[in-house]
């Protein structure tokens, strides 16, 4: 008998789910079992795709949520202005909100952003502003911010949805933590790139009261200031930052992991050669962290690692041998072990690099 059709009503419906509307189609994302080359079989790890929503990553969530809360609050008027810094994907997720609820959206962003990624926000009805020089202190990030606070000054309807300390940007990762639980049960282990914190912070506080010993695993970019390194020239985007986000955070951590580029290329392209499922910078610095999770607990360990979005907008750099060979990103295969500091502050960290000991940068002294 076909599978579907042996399926219970109910089940039915999940599997072959009909949308009326392109906002209704958030979520629901499925999970794969990740193993070799990474681990062995007996303790492999589960990757969420969150490529599959509709605009490609895991950033629809908080776009249509922090739309949807900041219309009921009134915070957002009927056909006001959205305007927000991004450096891709919570734009894509802010255009389909934008559709959704009839907000025209501008999207601030800088020269990184891929150029696939701005034909797209312009294709969905968005304005890209591009920023041209980065803020001498904050970086592109702060560029982007002071941007964003001359839109909305010129045009006093606007709404700046500020994705870096908004907790409704936290709040809407709970339906993702949901979802792990039902197709995974408890989980053990949490691995999360960590960028704005909205994810890593809402995803773990609803699996932590399932599983109060969830062990929780921050997953970095070289050159991010975060998790109390120092600002850095970052060739990775969608992780990291140069400025401190609110939301992150902090204590629900037990432990961080930097990644560097060469090591998330290595990671992305076995994942495509080896599960056919892949993505951007974000998801290969994931699977190393995960698969070290995998090999160092045992078998049995229940490891969830949330992949942020997949491969389409990264075709021109990860994917693209000329790029990749432009910097020096091929041909270095990731140690199975990482480097370890006992500290943030203790060195400058370039490469695949764990540390234990999480420390706010805003409140302690390093």
């Amino acid at each position: 008998m076909n599978h579907v059709l042996s399926m219970s009503p109910t089940a039915r419906q999940r599997r072959l789910a009909r949308f009326d509307r392109p906002g209704t189609m958030v979520g629901h994302t499925p999970v794969l079992h990740i193993a070799a080359p990474f681990t062995t079989d007996d303790r492999g790890f589960w990757a969420k795709l969150e490529a599959a929503n509709p605009g490609g990553s895991m950033k629809d969530r908080p776009a249509v949520h922090m739309v949807e809360r900041g219309r009921a609050r009134g915070a957002l008027r009927p056909g006001a202005r959205i305007v927000e810094s991004t450096s891709g994907s919570l734009g894509l997720g802010l255009a389909l909100a934008g559709m959704v609820y009839g907000h025209p959206v501008t999207v601030v962003t800088d020269p990184g952003m891929e150029p696939i990624v701005q034909n797209m926000l312009r294709s969905y009805g968005a304005d890209v502003d591009l920023v041209t020089e980065p803020h001498p202190v904050g970086g592109w990030q702060q560029a982007r911010k002071d941007r964003v606070a001359q839109l909305t000054a010129a045009d006093p309807g606007a709404w700046c949805p500020n994705q870096y300390n908004n907790p409704d940007n936290v709040e809407a990762y709970r339906g993702l933590a949901e979802e792990l639980l039902d197709q995974l049960g408890a989980v053990d282990v949490l691995v999360c790139s960590v960028g704005t914190g909205g994810h890593s912070a809402g995803v773990a506080r609803v699996l932590r009261s399932v599983n109060p010993d969830l062990q929780v695993i921050g997953v970095d970019t070289v050159g991010s200031t975060i998790f109390g390194q120092p600002a850095g020239k970052r060739l990775m985007r969608g992780l990291g930052s140069s400025i401190y986000p609110a939301n992150v955070d902090y204590a629900a951590f037990d432990e961080v992991h930097w990644v560097g580029p060469a090591e998330a290329v290595w990671a992305c392209r076995t994942l495509a050669a080896t599960h056919y499922s892949s993505g951007g910078w974000s998801v290969g610095a994931v699977a190393l962290a995960a698969s070290w999770a995998a090999r160092n607990n045992p078998s049995g360990t229940t490891i969830a690692a949330v992949f942020p979005d997949g491969p389409q907008r990264y075709f021109d750099t990860v994917y693209n041998d000329d790029y990749c060979r432009e910097h020096s990103l091929l041909g270095v295969t990731p140690p199975r072990e990482p480097a370890v500091i006992n500290h943030p502050g203790a060195r400058v960290v370039e490469s695949w690099t764990r540390c234990t000991s999480v420390v706010d940068p805003t409140r302690a002294a390093l």
